[in-house]
């Protein structure tokens, strides 16, 4: 616990994130562009920065988790955090990004600064329940300093060299996408022939049809909030730097291609801004079928707390 871990960005998966480290005795520095986050770490125990430069100037292990590629670029290049890491010190990015980015970004790092990418799955819920699973690319030395950190956050996968994290994040992330958009017409085809939606869901759930969007995102839809803490921006954003590693093979991608073509419609409707799930809403509202659903279905971002 002697390594002081700067986080930058604070949002639904970062702030829990952040806290679980505090939580387990690291000396975290923290930062944000909203203050009312950060005032939560502090809060918890850990401390506040000016700007990222300054997160990155105190940390062993700086970490970033933030939304978009654009958002790393400015943080660490026009922000200054990437210029000023320690030599000795690691950066590792929790953020889904483009691997030629990370492998770019570690050209221009300092004489003696580390990088690695270690992206995460399992939703608000995970990363406030230390169950998230973190797919980590670097080096194997990097690795080992960097891994007994993240472990706090949940299971840790050493994928390979720098940027195969983000390749196994995405592949996981298409396949995700596909099952999300998938599912609602699942629904509506037993719906429409007689099914009754509890009888459907129950079968789903115990036999070849189950999954994880089935068993996680199900309750969304079925609440109707279609879960806000992951946007339709954040899945075409990732859907797009998928589609970027289809050039790496001879074969279109049809499934993904077809899932993409479903999310874009979905936030055509809707807007970008609104829960993921609508991408089911969409046989919804077309089929004029409501897919709520009696139960105690708590809300990922509800599952646990501080």
């Amino acid at each position: 616990m002697s390594e002081t871990i700067g986080f930058i960005g604070l949002g639904n998966m970062g702030l829990p994130m952040c806290l679980n480290l505090v939580e387990a005795g690291f000396d975290v520095v923290a930062f944000d562009l909203r203050p009312e986050p950060v005032e939560e770490v502090v809060g918890f125990g850990g401390r506040s920065a000016v700007d990222a430069a300054t997160v990155a100037t105190e940390a062993d292990v700086l970490l970033t988790s933030l939304p978009r590629p654009d958002h790393v670029e400015r943080v660490m290049r026009a922000e200054g955090a990437l210029a000023a890491l320690r030599s000795g010190s690691v950066w590792a990015d929790l953020t889904t990004n483009r691997r030629e980015f990370i492998q770019e970004l570690a050209e221009e790092a300092p004489d003696g600064v580390s990088v690695m990418d270690s992206p995460v799955t399992g939703a608000v819920d995970g990363a406030r329940n230390k169950r998230l699973t973190l797919f980590a690319g670097g080096a194997e030395a990097d690795l080992d300093r960097v891994v007994p950190v993240l472990e706090n956050l949940g299971r840790v996968i050493r994928c390979g060299p720098l940027g195969t994290g983000n390749v196994v994040k995405l592949v996981t992330n298409q396949l995700w996408f596909i099952h999300a958009a998938s599912i609602g017409e699942g629904f509506a085809l037993g719906m429409a022939n007689g099914v009754e939606l509890p009888v459907l869901y129950d079968a789903i759930c115990d036999s070849v049809g189950d999954s994880f969007v089935a068993r996680h995102d199900g309750p969304s839809i079925f609440a109707g909030h279609y879960d806000p803490s992951f946007t339709l921006d954040l899945c075409l954003k990732d859907l797009g730097l998928v589609r970027e590693l289809e050039g790496s093979l001879d074969a279109p991608l049809v499934m993904t291609a077809a899932a993409h073509n479903v999310f874009e419609d979905a936030a055509e409707r809707y807007g970008r801004d609104v829960g993921e799930l609508h991408v089911a809403k969409r046989i919804e509202d077309d089929n004029q079928l409501s897919f709520r659903m009696e139960g105690d279905w708590i809300a990922p971002w509800d599952v646990t707390d501080h």
